[in-house]
């Protein structure tokens, strides 16, 4: 049957189900496009013969909405949806966001803060013998004992708080046909203890002695090095090949991550991205405005899974991993060409891309049999000798997509790797993403320009991006285009100092780069930065790490990052004079900003006209 899934019982009724193998609750509105978890896992479910009914956005107030499917014959399946409920509900800042792109109508408020913690324990007082199984980014990046910005402390394993028996980390595919076939053939959940990439927790009295154990809960709590030394192992072991099980008591409980499970190969990934999505969201939301959400990756095509780039602050690298997959090209032009008998499709296709969408591969062949280099970086301070650096399958399958008949144009806007792209001793790639894949501007990360900044981001030095600019522009040049860089930068990171704020100032006023948006760091579950933020530590030297975290210090680092902005003018004086930068205060060419008194008289004579006679008087015995 080629529909959406049942999200009510009518729905179930109309297929002629009275029963159901899973619920999957969601706290995003249901859209059915590969680009959204729930939409992959409940098709892969599907196609392997299971009864799966989405249960989106529920009243979490009753357990009314949670009933409504009865008791599902296998289980419930719980995510808070795309993205953490905090990082949904809340910004950088802590405001509450106003909108909420992953509900129908952009509004917010839809889900309740600590998703998959809510949904979980309605669900374990209403039916307590279901087994529930956790999964998505949310619960992936809190497994662990975890540093939480909003509630500024330390908590459980989400495993724990949620009462669930099972949590899938990663990306999930076969963890869950593997959970669902055994379920069905009649274990028990709690028999499901040896299932690679997803964790359990068992009685410390029944600890499996196997793999690695870091610092408890307790100790995370109590020694900021403990949490920092807990953080470094569980990222060092996240390698399908090389990594180990993993295990943290919390309380009277062991939480036991099983190694990962390794990504999907081409086949599968290909088999995955052919099941019959209907790419948009439910019908029932048309009424209140469709779901903002689709919108970016409704005609986008995802090629790639993993980054080696491994950025500290970025949750990639701990939730799909490092290692690079990717799609084969028949599957991808098969995709495009289904792009273009949608109603809405209009020629353009805005992305074949993926966490980086230059990866194609594996960044070297070591990695093959070895897995991927532990505490190291396979781009960052600078490229490794062993890394390869290929383009012309990527290149191959942007030429044939761009051949389709109704294709008018082939975007790439999910992040270039300017690194990776210099590393290729071939610049056919580079010419022809000028020429044929940007759409007036490209969208590149430097992030910032200070070394010691960047090495604590895991970015390569900023030489790395004014050689990439030159030879953008050059291109650019060559065809006689009007195209733009448009880079991401962020401020506040572990590390950065206000002199490294200012050094960033100075650099973008060099370069005339006017930034109209600076993302302040976000310290979001589960990364090295975060864990920076918290620890004040680096979790790779021990060393100790400059944090900005009161908004004050947050507002002089992102005010000088924007210093033409008149609103800045007194915040950048302030952290200028306060780093005893009185160079960059006054009225030449090199400063950052006039002196506020200068800019007072200024305002003054534009009040009235002109200066007044005793203005002139005054300013004269001056």
């Amino acid at each position: 049957m080629t529909d959406f899934l049942p999200i009510n019982k009518n729905e179930c009724k109309k297929r002629g189900w009275d029963e159901v193998d899973f619920v999957y609750v969601t706290g995003d509105a249901y859209v059915d496009h590969p680009s959204f978890g729930v939409a992959i896992i409940s098709r892969v479910l599907e196609a392997k013969g299971f009864k799966v009914a989405v249960l989106s956005q529920p009243n979490w107030h009753s357990n009314s909405d949670f009933m409504q499917f009865g008791k599902p014959r296998l289980g419930f399946l719980v995510t808070s949806g795309n993205i953490d409920s905090m990082v949904a509900h809340y910004t950088a800042a802590k405001k509450i966001r106003r909108n909420d792109a992953y509900t129908a109508g952009g509004k917010a408020g839809k889900r309740p803060d600590r998703a998959v913690i809510v949904y979980s324990n309605i669900i374990r007082d209403t039916y307590p013998d279901c087994p529930i199984i956790i999964g998505g980014l949310e619960a992936s990046l809190r497994r662990f004992a975890h540093y939480d910005y909003w509630d500024d402390t330390v908590r459980a394993s989400i495993l724990i708080d949620a009462k669930a028996d099972l949590l899938i980390y990663g990306m999930g595919e076969n963890q869950i046909i593997e959970i669902a076939e055994r379920l069905s053939n009649g274990e028990k959940v709690d028999a499901l203890t040896d299932i690679r990439g997803t964790c359990y927790a068992v009685d410390v009295k029944d600890t499996p002695y196997i793999g690695v154990e870091v610092p408890s809960l307790e100790n995370c709590i109590k020694s900021k090095k403990e949490y920092a030394k807990s953080v470094r192992i569980e990222q060092d072991e996240q390698d399908h090949i090389r990594g180990r099980a993993v295990r943290q008591r919390c309380g009277k409980k062991m939480v036991v991550q099983n190694v990962p499970m390794p990504p999907l190969e081409t086949q599968e990934l290909d088999w995955v991205y052919s099941l019959p999505y209907m790419r948009t969201y439910h019908p029932s939301y048309e009424v209140l405005g469709g779901v903002p959400g689709i919108e970016e990756v409704e005609f986008s095509i995802t090629h790639n899974r993993g980054c080696f780039g491994a950025c500290n602050f970025c949750s990639i690298q701990f939730h799909q991993g490092r290692y690079i997959t990717a799609r084969s090209k028949e599957s991808i032009v098969e995709e495009a060409k289904k792009l273009t008998t949608l109603n809405h499709f209009k020629g353009y296709i805005h992305d074949i891309g993926g966490p980086t969408a230059n990866f194609r591969k594996p960044s070297c062949e070591f990695q093959l049999e070895h897995g991927l280099c532990k505490g190291k970086k396979c781009l960052a301070p600078n490229p490794c000798p062993n890394l390869i650096s290929n383009h012309d399958e990527y290149l191959d399958i942007l030429r044939e997509v761009r051949k389709l008949p109704r294709v008018k144009k082939v975007f790439i806007r999910s992040g270039i790797r300017y690194d990776y792209l210099l590393e290729d001793k071939d610049d056919t790639f580079f010419k022809e993403l000028v020429e044929n894949h940007v759409s007036g501007q490209l969208k590149v990360a430097p992030e910032h320009c200070s070394a010691s900044v960047l090495d604590k981001m895991g970015k390569p030095h900023i030489e790395a991006y004014i050689e990439f600019s030159k030879r953008y522009f050059r291109y650019t040049g060559q065809i006689n285009k009007e195209q733009y860089l448009v880079p991401y930068l962020m401020s506040s990171h572990p590390g950065s100092t206000l002199d490294d704020a200012i050094e960033l100032a100075c650099f973008l006023k060099k370069n005339h780069i006017r930034p109209e948006q600076v993302q302040d760091f976000y310290p979001t579950p589960g990364t090295i930065s975060t864990c920076m933020f918290y620890t004040e530590l680096d979790p790779y030297t021990m060393e100790e790490v400059y944090v900005a975290k009161t908004p004050h210090d947050k507002a002089l680092q992102r005010a000088l990052l924007q210093y033409y902005d008149p609103k800045n003018k007194q915040l950048c004086e302030e952290a200028l004079r306060k780093a005893h930068r009185y160079d960059l205060i006054g009225n030449s060419k090199d400063c950052l900003v006039q002196p506020l008194a200068y800019n007072r008289n200024r305002n003054n004579g534009n009040r009235y006209g002109k200066s007044s006679n005793r203005n002139k008087k005054s300013n004269k015995k001056r």
